[in-house]
């Protein structure tokens, strides 16, 4: 952060910050210190300097804030508004990573996991392509400043099952699924819960649970609060690439998905 703050009281003049800081794991402890204070300081810093406008790269799962990096992120986004500078908050749907970590499964020949019936969910997936050229659209588009702003990429949501369905397909396999009762997930995290009250490092792997139920009974896409319903049709798109054409290159091994925090599976 110090290295930071000398960059950014230069002489030379700075008209936007772009941030797509964010905890890695998500807990409580490390969101708050990341995805609230460590943004926190930047404003400050930013604000000191001049900066015009700061653009961040939030959630779209804020909108039902359930876990605390959803809290974090919500926190600081009321503090970037409420700042006097100029900015831009990008909300985007789930990133093709994100849902990439069963292909290596089912090249071994094993089961896709899916969460209930795997129609409880769907997503609008953006490539870091479509969404880096997004981002960047802020800096000149006055009709996304001062503004949240979701987004996903081009074409219908898709469930997991849908995935599923079209890897198998891609790579000539017989459909083959594991149905993971969501009762399963919730008995976790109760022990989780319960064995975090003597070990504090199982109330991390409890939250972390969380995190993990959220995913698999949340829509990544914009929440009609009136209609209690998440809306496909409001979620704005962007971009032209697609989860689809991402999975082909994988498949092809033309791509690699490096997964890094992205590995659930």
């Amino acid at each position: 952060m110090f290295g930071m703050q000398l960059n950014l009281l230069r002489p030379e003049r700075i008209d936007a910050i772009v941030s797509c800081l964010a905890s890695r794991t998500g807990t409580p402890t490390d969101a708050w210190k990341v995805d609230y204070h460590m943004h926190e300081q930047i404003l400050n810093v930013a604000k000191s300097a001049g900066v015009k406008h700061f653009i961040l790269l939030s959630a779209i799962c804020v909108q039902k804030p359930l876990l605390g990096f959803q809290q974090a992120k919500l926190a600081f986004e009321k503090a970037l508004a409420g700042s006097g500078v100029r900015y831009s908050v990008v909300r985007p749907t789930a990133f093709f990573k994100s849902l990439s970590g069963q292909v290596q499964r089912l090249q071994m020949g094993k089961p896709y996991l899916l969460f209930g019936d795997g129609r409880l969910t769907a997503c609008k997936p953006v490539s870091d392509h479509d969404l880096a050229q997004f981002i960047t659209s802020c800096l000149s588009d006055t009709d996304k400043h001062n503004r949240i702003l979701p987004i996903g990429g081009p074409g219908a949501a898709i469930t997991p099952i849908e995935q599923g369905e079209y890897l198998f397909k891609r790579m000539g396999k017989k459909p083959r699924f594991r149905h993971i009762p969501i009762k399963v997930i919730d008995a976790v995290i109760y022990a989780l819960r319960a064995g975090g009250h003597l070990l504090p490092a199982l109330a991390d792997k409890a939250e972390l649970a969380k995190i993990g139920r959220y995913y698999a009974t949340e829509s990544m896409l914009v929440w009609d609060p009136t209609l209690m319903k998440y809306d496909a049709e409001a979620t704005p798109s962007c971009g032209t690439q697609t989860l689809f054409e991402y999975y082909d290159r994988l498949v092809l091994g033309e791509e690699q998905a490096q997964l890094g925090d992205h590995a659930v599976f």
